[in-house]
């Protein structure tokens, strides 16, 4: 099953109720890219075994003030969006408002694992969402990269994109600096 794609809509507030309303199936994500609102299906199993490693390795650095979630609802009025990444890193007094999203830019991190059907999602819309979010660090995870499976990392975001990025094959270390501090051993990943 492939994301399905509804037609535009005009106005944050009607997007936020479309978005809220949207009766998917049961597993599926719903989001807004760009002001269209997608259905994808589950993620598929290596995809969620990424994000379990990538999750272990974080919850050894944070603190209990901070939460790791897979399915936050983080908003992007900016660039009309409502995604729900993959990983958001993500202070716990954050989650403490009601409602079930959240800004974007107070995440710490944002991972986003791509998928072989809505790769550029993550690659480009997403990666112009959250620059100009202003989240701090964006991983994007990318096993289906045209090159060979590939993490980057995105970060010093400003003037709606990210200044810095380094990218590393899978298998190579990629260094998540403070507030995380930690070395990512990419090699843990499982290949498609």
């Amino acid at each position: 099953m492939s994301a399905a794609v509804v037609e535009p809509v005009a106005g944050w507030e009607e997007l936020v109720r479309i978005w809220e309303e949207t009766d998917a199936p049961e597993g599926c994500k719903v989001e807004v890219i760009e002001g269209i609102v997608t259905v994808a299906p589950t993620p598929a199993n290596d995809r969620n075994d990424i994000a379990d490693e990538l999750q272990r390795l974080l919850y050894s650095v944070v603190g209990r003030d901070v939460g790791i979630y897979q399915t936050q609802g983080v908003s992007l009025p900016e660039s009309s969006g409502i995604y729900i990444p993959d990983l958001a890193v993500l202070p716990k007094a954050v989650l403490r408002q009601p409602g079930n999203r959240v800004p974007a830019a107070e995440a710490l991190l944002i991972a986003e694992i791509t998928s072989p059907n809505n790769a550029d999602h993550d690659r480009e819309k997403k990666l112009w969402g959250y620059a100009h979010a202003g989240v701090p660090l964006y991983l994007l995870i990318d096993p289906h990269a045209p090159a060979g499976p590939t993490v980057t990392l995105y970060s010093s975001p400003g003037k709606g994109s990210y200044r810095e990025s380094t990218a590393v094959p899978f298998g190579k270390p990629v260094t998540l600096p403070e507030p995380f501090g930690i070395t990512l051993d990419t090699g843990v990943f499982p290949l498609s």
